[in-house]
Protein backbone atom coordinates (compact mmCIF):
# COMPACT_ATOMS: atom_id res chain seq x y z
CA UNK A 1 0.00 0.00 0.00
CA UNK A 2 1.27 2.96 -0.97
CA UNK A 3 2.30 5.50 1.74
CA UNK A 4 1.45 9.21 1.65
CA UNK A 5 4.24 11.65 2.07
CA UNK A 6 4.21 13.31 5.12
CA UNK A 7 4.66 17.38 5.33
CA UNK A 8 7.03 19.00 7.17
CA UNK A 9 5.79 22.71 8.46
CA UNK A 10 8.87 25.00 8.09
CA UNK A 11 7.90 28.52 7.07
CA UNK A 12 10.27 30.41 5.04
CA UNK A 13 11.33 34.34 4.34
CA UNK A 14 11.68 36.38 1.00
CA UNK A 15 14.09 35.69 0.45
CA UNK A 16 14.46 32.36 2.20
CA UNK A 17 12.85 29.07 2.04
CA UNK A 18 12.36 26.39 4.40
CA UNK A 19 14.03 22.77 4.17
CA UNK A 20 14.85 19.69 5.72
CA UNK A 21 18.04 19.55 6.98
CA UNK A 22 20.38 18.47 4.21
CA UNK A 23 22.94 15.49 5.42
CA UNK A 24 25.74 17.27 7.15
CA UNK A 25 28.89 17.46 4.93
CA UNK A 26 31.30 18.06 7.41
CA UNK A 27 32.24 15.85 10.15
CA UNK A 28 33.01 19.06 12.40
CA UNK A 29 29.08 19.59 12.66
CA UNK A 30 28.56 18.97 16.63
CA UNK A 31 24.95 17.20 16.47
CA UNK A 32 24.88 14.09 14.02
CA UNK A 33 22.04 13.65 11.71
CA UNK A 34 19.71 10.99 14.07
CA UNK A 35 19.82 7.29 12.10
CA UNK A 36 15.79 7.84 11.34
CA UNK A 37 16.42 10.53 9.52
CA UNK A 38 19.55 8.67 7.47
CA UNK A 39 16.90 7.23 5.25
CA UNK A 40 13.67 8.29 4.17
CA UNK A 41 10.92 6.64 2.59
CA UNK A 42 10.56 5.93 -1.45
CA UNK A 43 6.92 6.99 -1.72
CA UNK A 44 5.48 6.43 -5.97
CA UNK A 45 4.07 9.08 -7.35
CA UNK A 46 0.28 8.99 -8.00
CA UNK A 47 0.45 7.84 -11.78
CA UNK A 48 1.79 4.44 -10.30
CA UNK A 49 0.33 1.38 -8.30
CA UNK A 50 1.37 -1.00 -6.12
CA UNK A 51 3.30 -1.13 -2.36
CA UNK A 52 5.95 1.28 -1.76
CA UNK A 53 9.28 -0.24 -2.17
CA UNK A 54 12.53 0.27 -0.51
CA UNK A 55 14.17 3.17 1.44
CA UNK A 56 16.86 5.12 -0.29
CA UNK A 57 20.10 6.50 1.40
CA UNK A 58 19.82 10.31 1.74
CA UNK A 59 23.17 10.88 -0.32
CA UNK A 60 21.70 8.95 -2.96
CA UNK A 61 21.21 10.61 -6.68
CA UNK A 62 17.92 11.91 -7.70
CA UNK A 63 16.52 9.34 -10.25
CA UNK A 64 12.39 10.24 -10.40
CA UNK A 65 12.25 10.32 -14.18
CA UNK A 66 9.47 13.62 -13.27
CA UNK A 67 11.94 15.54 -10.92
CA UNK A 68 12.37 18.29 -13.65
CA UNK A 69 8.97 18.38 -14.77
CA UNK A 70 8.26 19.29 -11.10
CA UNK A 71 10.58 21.83 -11.10
CA UNK A 72 9.78 23.43 -14.31
CA UNK A 73 6.17 23.87 -13.19
CA UNK A 74 7.15 25.04 -9.90
CA UNK A 75 9.36 27.57 -10.89
CA UNK A 76 6.59 28.92 -13.62
CA UNK A 77 3.91 29.22 -10.46
CA UNK A 78 6.39 30.86 -8.76
CA UNK A 79 7.45 33.23 -11.53
CA UNK A 80 3.27 34.64 -11.97
CA UNK A 81 2.91 33.90 -8.07
CA UNK A 82 5.22 36.31 -7.03
CA UNK A 83 4.55 39.15 -9.22
CA UNK A 84 1.83 39.92 -6.59
CA UNK A 85 4.46 41.26 -4.35
CA UNK A 86 5.63 44.79 -6.49
CA UNK A 87 2.37 45.36 -8.40
CA UNK A 88 2.03 48.45 -6.17
CA UNK A 89 5.40 49.18 -6.23
CA UNK A 90 6.35 49.10 -9.70
CA UNK A 91 3.33 52.25 -10.41
CA UNK A 92 4.76 53.98 -6.99
CA UNK A 93 4.95 56.91 -9.22
CA UNK A 94 1.25 57.24 -10.14
CA UNK A 95 0.25 56.35 -6.74
CA UNK A 96 2.21 59.44 -5.60
CA UNK A 97 0.63 61.69 -8.40
CA UNK A 98 -2.91 60.32 -7.33
CA UNK A 99 -2.82 60.46 -3.60
CA UNK A 100 0.12 63.52 -3.18
CA UNK A 101 2.52 60.87 -1.54
CA UNK A 102 5.93 61.59 0.47
CA UNK A 103 8.20 59.03 -1.07
CA UNK A 104 8.45 57.37 2.70
CA UNK A 105 5.07 56.91 2.13
CA UNK A 106 5.48 55.32 -1.09
CA UNK A 107 7.72 52.79 0.30
CA UNK A 108 5.29 51.72 2.85
CA UNK A 109 3.42 50.53 -0.68
CA UNK A 110 6.41 47.38 -0.27
CA UNK A 111 6.99 47.94 3.58
CA UNK A 112 3.02 46.66 4.17
CA UNK A 113 3.52 43.55 2.07
CA UNK A 114 7.36 42.80 3.45
CA UNK A 115 4.84 42.86 6.99
CA UNK A 116 2.44 41.11 6.12
CA UNK A 117 4.18 38.42 5.12
CA UNK A 118 5.65 38.32 9.17
CA UNK A 119 1.87 37.85 10.07
CA UNK A 120 1.25 35.30 7.50
CA UNK A 121 4.24 33.24 8.42
CA UNK A 122 3.89 33.36 12.11
CA UNK A 123 -0.01 32.91 11.62
CA UNK A 124 1.13 29.48 9.82
CA UNK A 125 3.27 28.40 12.12
CA UNK A 126 1.44 28.90 15.27
CA UNK A 127 -1.53 27.29 13.54
CA UNK A 128 0.46 24.63 12.09
CA UNK A 129 -1.09 24.91 8.37
CA UNK A 130 1.50 23.52 6.24
CA UNK A 131 0.65 19.60 8.49
CA UNK A 132 -2.82 20.25 8.74
CA UNK A 133 -3.72 21.26 4.73
CA UNK A 134 -1.38 19.56 1.85
CA UNK A 135 1.08 21.76 0.01
CA UNK A 136 -0.98 21.67 -3.17
CA UNK A 137 -3.83 22.98 -1.51
CA UNK A 138 -2.30 25.88 0.66
CA UNK A 139 -0.11 27.60 -2.37
CA UNK A 140 -3.01 27.31 -4.78
CA UNK A 141 -6.04 28.84 -1.99
CA UNK A 142 -3.19 31.20 -1.20
CA UNK A 143 -2.61 31.93 -4.37
CA UNK A 144 -6.22 32.74 -5.43
CA UNK A 145 -6.43 34.95 -2.30
CA UNK A 146 -3.49 37.14 -3.02
CA UNK A 147 -4.73 37.72 -6.18
CA UNK A 148 -8.09 38.83 -5.07
CA UNK A 149 -7.06 41.42 -2.14
CA UNK A 150 -4.27 42.64 -4.59
CA UNK A 151 -6.99 43.41 -7.54
CA UNK A 152 -8.97 45.03 -4.91
CA UNK A 153 -6.63 47.93 -4.57
CA UNK A 154 -7.79 49.23 -7.54
CA UNK A 155 -11.09 49.66 -5.32
CA UNK A 156 -9.11 51.89 -2.61
CA UNK A 157 -10.58 55.10 -1.89
CA UNK A 158 -7.14 56.05 -0.55
CA UNK A 159 -3.78 55.42 0.31
CA UNK A 160 -4.91 53.76 4.08
CA UNK A 161 -7.23 51.43 2.15
CA UNK A 162 -4.69 50.09 -0.34
CA UNK A 163 -1.55 49.41 2.41
CA UNK A 164 -4.99 47.58 4.20
CA UNK A 165 -5.09 45.34 0.80
CA UNK A 166 -1.02 45.17 0.66
CA UNK A 167 -0.68 44.03 4.24
CA UNK A 168 -3.21 41.41 3.30
CA UNK A 169 -1.50 40.54 -0.07
CA UNK A 170 1.43 39.58 1.89
CA UNK A 171 -0.25 37.20 4.44
CA UNK A 172 -1.56 35.53 1.16
CA UNK A 173 2.07 35.01 0.03
CA UNK A 174 3.04 33.44 2.97
CA UNK A 175 1.20 30.49 1.83
CA UNK A 176 2.55 30.76 -1.98
CA UNK A 177 6.17 31.42 -1.29
CA UNK A 178 7.15 29.10 1.63
CA UNK A 179 5.23 26.30 0.52
CA UNK A 180 6.72 25.65 -3.15
CA UNK A 181 10.04 25.55 -0.93
CA UNK A 182 9.06 22.48 0.71
CA UNK A 183 7.46 21.45 -2.23
CA UNK A 184 10.73 21.27 -4.11
CA UNK A 185 12.47 19.57 -1.44
CA UNK A 186 10.48 16.37 -1.64
CA UNK A 187 11.74 15.66 -5.48
CA UNK A 188 15.13 16.61 -5.15
CA UNK A 189 17.64 15.67 -2.61
CA UNK A 190 21.47 15.30 -4.01
CA UNK A 191 20.91 18.45 -6.11
CA UNK A 192 19.06 20.66 -3.82
CA UNK A 193 20.58 23.43 -4.16
CA UNK A 194 20.13 24.00 -7.96
CA UNK A 195 16.58 22.94 -7.24
CA UNK A 196 15.98 25.78 -4.34
CA UNK A 197 18.04 27.97 -6.72
CA UNK A 198 15.70 27.86 -9.35
CA UNK A 199 12.83 28.07 -7.34
CA UNK A 200 14.55 31.55 -5.52
CA UNK A 201 15.51 32.73 -8.90
CA UNK A 202 12.23 32.20 -10.93
CA UNK A 203 10.28 34.34 -7.64
CA UNK A 204 12.54 36.97 -8.16
CA UNK A 205 12.19 37.23 -12.09
CA UNK A 206 8.56 36.96 -10.71
CA UNK A 207 8.84 39.78 -8.32
CA UNK A 208 10.20 42.22 -11.81
CA UNK A 209 7.84 41.31 -13.56
CA UNK A 210 5.54 44.15 -12.58
CA UNK A 211 8.31 46.66 -13.55
CA UNK A 212 8.44 44.92 -17.19
CA UNK A 213 4.45 45.20 -17.61
CA UNK A 214 4.76 49.09 -16.90
CA UNK A 215 7.27 49.36 -19.20
CA UNK A 216 5.02 48.95 -21.75
CA UNK A 217 3.60 52.12 -23.01
CA UNK A 218 0.18 53.60 -21.39
CA UNK A 219 0.63 50.73 -19.04
CA UNK A 220 -0.43 52.27 -15.57
CA UNK A 221 -2.22 51.25 -12.23
CA UNK A 222 -4.56 48.99 -13.90
CA UNK A 223 -2.56 47.19 -16.55
CA UNK A 224 0.17 46.35 -14.10
CA UNK A 225 -2.07 45.72 -10.98
CA UNK A 226 -4.58 43.26 -13.11
CA UNK A 227 -1.90 41.74 -14.61
CA UNK A 228 0.14 40.34 -11.28
CA UNK A 229 -3.45 39.17 -9.88
CA UNK A 230 -3.98 37.24 -13.55
CA UNK A 231 -0.49 35.76 -12.91
CA UNK A 232 -1.14 34.49 -9.22
CA UNK A 233 -4.55 32.67 -10.84
CA UNK A 234 -2.30 30.67 -13.15
CA UNK A 235 -0.18 29.48 -10.99
CA UNK A 236 -2.81 28.74 -8.87
CA UNK A 237 -4.43 26.57 -11.46
CA UNK A 238 -0.80 25.31 -12.31
CA UNK A 239 -0.27 24.02 -9.07
CA UNK A 240 -3.57 22.40 -8.35
CA UNK A 241 -3.92 20.24 -11.70
CA UNK A 242 -0.16 19.70 -12.18
CA UNK A 243 1.38 18.94 -8.85
CA UNK A 244 1.62 15.89 -6.70
CA UNK A 245 4.12 15.72 -3.44
CA UNK A 246 7.60 13.85 -4.31
CA UNK A 247 9.29 10.38 -3.18
CA UNK A 248 11.38 12.73 -0.34
CA UNK A 249 8.72 13.55 2.12
CA UNK A 250 10.26 14.56 5.84
CA UNK A 251 9.11 14.61 9.27
CA UNK A 252 7.58 17.55 10.48
CA UNK A 253 8.86 20.16 12.93
CA UNK A 254 6.48 22.56 14.11
CA UNK A 255 7.13 25.69 15.25
CA UNK A 256 7.13 25.94 19.18
CA UNK A 257 7.50 28.71 21.82
CA UNK A 258 9.31 26.46 24.42
CA UNK A 259 11.67 25.88 21.56
CA UNK A 260 12.80 29.70 21.09
CA UNK A 261 15.15 29.84 24.56
CA UNK A 262 16.99 26.97 23.16
CA UNK A 263 17.74 28.33 19.43
CA UNK A 264 18.17 31.50 20.80
CA UNK A 265 21.10 30.29 23.27
CA UNK A 266 22.75 28.26 19.92
CA UNK A 267 25.60 30.65 18.79
CA UNK A 268 25.86 28.89 15.88
CA UNK A 269 22.66 29.86 14.75
CA UNK A 270 23.09 33.32 16.01
CA UNK A 271 25.89 33.17 13.94
CA UNK A 272 23.80 32.25 10.88
CA UNK A 273 21.35 34.15 11.55
CA UNK A 274 23.55 37.23 11.39
CA UNK A 275 24.69 36.51 8.01
CA UNK A 276 20.62 36.77 7.01
CA UNK A 277 19.94 39.98 8.28
CA UNK A 278 23.22 41.27 7.31
CA UNK A 279 21.67 40.19 3.69
CA UNK A 280 18.30 41.39 4.38
CA UNK A 281 19.50 44.50 5.42
CA UNK A 282 20.43 45.34 1.91
CA UNK A 283 18.01 43.20 -0.34
CA UNK A 284 14.59 44.61 0.00
CA UNK A 285 15.61 48.14 0.06
CA UNK A 286 17.63 47.64 -2.79
CA UNK A 287 15.05 45.85 -4.36
CA UNK A 288 12.36 48.86 -3.87
CA UNK A 289 14.47 51.71 -4.11
CA UNK A 290 16.60 50.85 -7.11
CA UNK A 291 14.18 51.63 -9.62
CA UNK A 292 13.30 54.69 -8.26
CA UNK A 293 16.94 55.38 -8.27
CA UNK A 294 17.15 54.59 -12.30
CA UNK A 295 13.76 56.88 -12.95
CA UNK A 296 15.33 58.94 -11.37
CA UNK A 297 18.47 58.88 -12.73
CA UNK A 298 16.93 58.56 -16.21
CA UNK A 299 15.35 62.27 -15.41
CA UNK A 300 18.25 63.70 -14.73
CA UNK A 301 20.13 62.69 -17.89
CA UNK A 302 17.07 62.99 -19.85
CA UNK A 303 14.62 65.88 -18.52
CA UNK A 304 12.49 66.28 -21.73
CA UNK A 305 12.07 62.36 -22.27
CA UNK A 306 8.71 61.87 -20.64
CA UNK A 307 6.59 58.93 -20.97
CA UNK A 308 9.73 57.16 -23.30
CA UNK A 309 11.92 57.42 -20.51
CA UNK A 310 9.88 56.26 -18.02
CA UNK A 311 9.33 53.09 -20.20
CA UNK A 312 13.15 52.95 -20.97
CA UNK A 313 13.48 53.14 -17.07
CA UNK A 314 10.60 50.21 -15.98
CA UNK A 315 12.34 47.87 -18.57
CA UNK A 316 16.13 48.56 -16.71
CA UNK A 317 14.31 48.02 -13.19
CA UNK A 318 12.79 45.32 -14.85
CA UNK A 319 16.47 43.79 -16.00
CA UNK A 320 18.01 44.54 -13.18
CA UNK A 321 15.63 42.70 -10.83
CA UNK A 322 15.09 39.78 -12.51
CA UNK A 323 18.81 38.89 -13.49
CA UNK A 324 18.63 37.92 -10.23
CA UNK A 325 16.95 34.96 -11.55
CA UNK A 326 20.42 33.91 -12.99
CA UNK A 327 22.32 34.62 -10.11
CA UNK A 328 20.01 32.20 -7.89
CA UNK A 329 20.70 29.50 -9.96
CA UNK A 330 23.99 30.55 -10.29
CA UNK A 331 24.17 30.78 -6.74
CA UNK A 332 22.90 26.93 -6.07
CA UNK A 333 25.26 25.74 -8.23
CA UNK A 334 28.04 27.53 -6.60
CA UNK A 335 26.96 26.21 -3.30
CA UNK A 336 26.48 22.75 -3.94
CA UNK A 337 30.25 22.99 -5.54
CA UNK A 338 32.17 25.07 -3.39
CA UNK A 339 30.37 25.47 0.02
CA UNK A 340 27.16 27.70 1.34
CA UNK A 341 29.62 29.29 3.25
CA UNK A 342 32.20 30.49 0.46
CA UNK A 343 29.04 31.45 -2.01
CA UNK A 344 27.00 33.78 0.75
CA UNK A 345 30.88 35.30 1.90
CA UNK A 346 31.28 36.67 -2.30
CA UNK A 347 27.44 37.39 -2.96
CA UNK A 348 27.74 39.63 0.38
CA UNK A 349 31.05 41.51 -0.54
CA UNK A 350 30.02 41.91 -4.47
CA UNK A 351 26.46 43.27 -3.49
CA UNK A 352 27.97 45.67 -1.12
CA UNK A 353 30.79 46.70 -3.25
CA UNK A 354 27.75 47.73 -5.96
CA UNK A 355 25.57 49.52 -3.19
CA UNK A 356 28.80 51.35 -2.61
CA UNK A 357 29.99 52.02 -6.16
CA UNK A 358 26.58 52.81 -7.72
CA UNK A 359 26.17 56.50 -6.68
CA UNK A 360 28.18 57.80 -9.49
CA UNK A 361 26.42 56.57 -11.94
CA UNK A 362 23.64 58.55 -11.01
CA UNK A 363 22.66 61.02 -13.67
CA UNK A 364 25.39 59.28 -16.65
CA UNK A 365 24.56 57.25 -19.59
CA UNK A 366 22.99 53.95 -19.59
CA UNK A 367 26.73 52.63 -20.52
CA UNK A 368 27.25 52.99 -17.04
CA UNK A 369 24.70 52.77 -14.79
CA UNK A 370 23.21 49.50 -16.55
CA UNK A 371 26.10 47.46 -15.95
CA UNK A 372 25.90 48.56 -11.96
CA UNK A 373 22.58 47.81 -11.71
CA UNK A 374 22.91 44.45 -13.14
CA UNK A 375 25.85 42.83 -11.20
CA UNK A 376 24.04 44.30 -7.92
CA UNK A 377 20.54 42.70 -9.34
CA UNK A 378 22.70 39.42 -9.91
CA UNK A 379 24.47 39.34 -6.32
CA UNK A 380 22.26 40.54 -3.89
CA UNK A 381 20.20 37.27 -4.02
CA UNK A 382 22.77 34.81 -5.27
CA UNK A 383 22.94 33.75 -1.30
CA UNK A 384 19.77 34.15 -0.44
CA UNK A 385 18.41 30.36 -0.66
CA UNK A 386 21.49 29.00 1.42
CA UNK A 387 21.27 31.11 4.74
CA UNK A 388 18.02 28.82 5.85
CA UNK A 389 20.45 25.68 4.95
CA UNK A 390 22.82 27.31 6.99
CA UNK A 391 20.08 27.68 10.20
CA UNK A 392 18.96 24.25 9.75
CA UNK A 393 22.63 22.77 10.10
CA UNK A 394 22.98 25.26 13.37
CA UNK A 395 20.18 23.63 15.57
CA UNK A 396 18.63 20.18 16.27
CA UNK A 397 16.34 18.46 13.92
CA UNK A 398 13.60 19.20 16.49
CA UNK A 399 13.88 22.62 16.55
CA UNK A 400 14.48 23.78 12.83
CA UNK A 401 10.85 25.17 12.48
CA UNK A 402 11.13 27.22 15.51
CA UNK A 403 14.99 28.43 14.19
CA UNK A 404 13.75 29.20 10.28
CA UNK A 405 10.39 31.28 11.74
CA UNK A 406 12.15 33.33 14.34
CA UNK A 407 15.15 33.65 11.20
CA UNK A 408 12.10 35.06 8.87
CA UNK A 409 10.49 37.43 11.06
CA UNK A 410 13.22 38.85 12.54
CA UNK A 411 14.78 39.63 9.01
CA UNK A 412 12.01 40.51 7.46
CA UNK A 413 10.89 43.17 10.16
CA UNK A 414 14.53 44.65 9.67
CA UNK A 415 13.44 45.48 5.86
CA UNK A 416 10.56 47.50 7.87
CA UNK A 417 13.69 49.69 8.77
CA UNK A 418 16.19 49.88 6.06
CA UNK A 419 13.49 50.46 3.14
CA UNK A 420 12.07 53.70 5.31
CA UNK A 421 16.00 54.85 5.66
CA UNK A 422 16.84 55.81 2.09
CA UNK A 423 14.18 58.22 0.95
CA UNK A 424 14.89 60.47 3.69
CA UNK A 425 18.52 59.82 3.35
CA UNK A 426 18.56 60.66 -0.48
CA UNK A 427 16.12 64.02 0.36
CA UNK A 428 19.36 65.34 2.38
CA UNK A 429 21.98 64.17 0.40
CA UNK A 430 20.67 63.15 -3.16
CA UNK A 431 20.78 59.62 -4.97
CA UNK A 432 24.16 59.57 -5.09
CA UNK A 433 24.22 58.75 -1.31
CA UNK A 434 21.47 56.80 -1.26
CA UNK A 435 22.67 53.28 -0.83
CA UNK A 436 26.41 53.39 0.71
CA UNK A 437 24.70 52.62 4.29
CA UNK A 438 23.48 49.47 2.78
CA UNK A 439 26.90 47.90 2.31
CA UNK A 440 26.91 48.25 6.10
CA UNK A 441 24.75 44.46 6.03
CA UNK A 442 26.83 42.88 3.77
CA UNK A 443 30.00 43.81 5.29
CA UNK A 444 28.14 42.31 8.95
CA UNK A 445 27.07 39.52 7.24
CA UNK A 446 30.48 38.80 5.77
CA UNK A 447 31.85 39.24 9.86
CA UNK A 448 28.77 36.85 11.29
CA UNK A 449 29.51 34.05 8.45
CA UNK A 450 33.25 34.26 9.11
CA UNK A 451 32.87 33.61 12.74
CA UNK A 452 30.20 30.22 12.15
CA UNK A 453 33.44 29.11 9.78
CA UNK A 454 35.51 29.48 12.67
CA UNK A 455 33.71 27.76 15.27
CA UNK A 456 32.71 25.09 13.16
CA UNK A 457 36.17 24.19 12.64
CA UNK A 458 36.76 23.91 16.23
CA UNK A 459 39.50 27.31 15.65
CA UNK A 460 38.71 30.49 17.55
CA UNK A 461 35.71 32.58 16.84
CA UNK A 462 37.31 35.75 15.68
CA UNK A 463 37.93 37.29 12.40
Amino acid sequence: MRQPPTTSRQPAGRDSFALPPEPPRRATLRRPVPEALSRVPRVLPSSQTGPATASLPVGAPDTHPARWRTLALLAVAELLGMALWFAASAVSAQYRALWGLTASEAGWLTTSVNLGFVLGTAASALLNLADVVPARRLFALAAVAGAAVNALVLTSDGYATALFWRICTGVCLAGVYPPAMKMIATWFRARRGLAVGTIVGALTVGKALPYLVHAIPGAGIRPVTLAASSGALLAAVLVWFGYRDGPYPFPPRAFSWGLVGEVVRERRWRLATGGYLGHMWELYAAWTWLPVFIAASVAAREPQAGARGDSIASAVAFAALAVGGLGCVWGGLAADRRGREWLVTLAMAISGACALGIGPAFGAGLWLLVPVALVWGFFVIADSAQFSVLVTESVPPHAVGTALTLQTSIGFLLTAITIQLVPPTAGALGWRWAFPMLALGPALGIWSIRRLVALRRGGPPHV
